[in-house]
């Protein structure tokens, strides 16, 4: 039986629009109903010192390892950092994924993924270089297709190669895996009029991935997050035209059930992922949050 302190708590990074104040936390015991921990953790210190669409994961040394936005437009990095109580980080610099295509418009919501198969770290993240794929009505400088590395230690990085081509603007992934050979993808189709949330499957976590399904959120959504609660899991997004967190459950990913009156987020939280620590880790948090205030 586990001890309180080994007890696993549900984190879901955060952050604040206009994203210059930093690195923010909500948490959760059941994994439906979120608390904000009032303070932020890091400040952006790299590119325009904006932290958005934060992904965290932990390695199986223990140490967290941290991606984000850091720019809108205009560079071909995202920034990273790392830390082992989420308290104390290292110097936090930019990775230039990008700088082998000096087109690039963008690099956008870096999405950690431990492949513990093959005991590497995957990045995925989507970026425009305009003319390079067939568009629809989006402008040539919004017609994103999502890119990946790989790492073992974040400090050599194999080259960045395309990671998803669905024929349309994708942005917002994030791989799921249920077990050997079992991957999900969870992707925003962000085309007009599309703009929502579909799925797809593949036996590799860096694909090839099935033809994406129809869409399972309402349209006007984004920047989905997964939990695994009990044997179901909870797919939360951005509602961002109702300005609400919506979300949906499903068991295998083909039926879902919307749950968003049934979940609890806490205003003004944007784009972040999903993952678990021991209570005691955010006690520790929680103790500092209010040193702070």
């Amino acid at each position: 039986m586990l001890s309180s302190c080994g007890k696993k708590i549900y984190m879901f990074t955060s952050f604040k629009e206009p994203a210059n104040e930093g690195l923010r936390f909500l948490y959760s015991n059941d994994g439906l109903h979120w608390t904000r921990i009032d303070t932020t953790f890091l400040k952006p210190a790299v590119d325009d010192k904006v932290m958005r669409d934060p992904s965290i994961v932990q390695g199986p040394d223990g140490t967290f390892h941290l991606v984000f936005t850091s720019a809108w437009k205009g560079t071909k990095t995202f920034g990273y950092a790392s830390s082992k109580d989420l308290i104390h980080w290292s110097e936090q610099r930019t990775l230039p994924v990008m700088a082998h295509e000096a087109t690039t418009v963008n690099v956008w919501a870096p999405e950690l993924f431990y492949d513990d198969e093959n005991q590497q770290f995957i990045i995925i993240w989507a970026s425009t270089i305009p003319h390079r794929f067939a568009r629809g009505i989006e402008d040539e400088d919004n017609n994103h297709r999502m890119y990946y590395t790989t790492t073992k230690d974040f400090k050599t990085f194999t080259d960045t190669k395309l990671f998803l081509d669905p024929g349309f603007s994708v942005i917002d992934c994030v791989i799921v895996k249920r077990g050997k050979d079992d991957y999900v993808l969870v992707l925003k189709d962000n085309t007009r009029p599309e703009r929502n949330i579909k799925i797809a499957f593949s036996k590799n976590p860096l694909g090839p991935y099935s033809e994406p399904s129809k869409p399972f959120s309402p349209n006007f959504t984004e920047g989905p997050a997964v939990a695994k609660v009990g044997n179901e899991y909870v797919i939360y997004y951005d509602q961002y035209r109702d300005k609400i967190y919506g979300a949906m459950k499903t068991k295998d990913f083909i039926l879902f059930t919307d749950v968003t009156k049934e979940v609890s987020v806490p205003a003004d939280h944007k784009h972040g992922t999903i993952f678990r620590v021991k209570k005691g880790t955010l006690n520790v948090l929680l103790r500092l949050s209010k040193q702070k205030q």
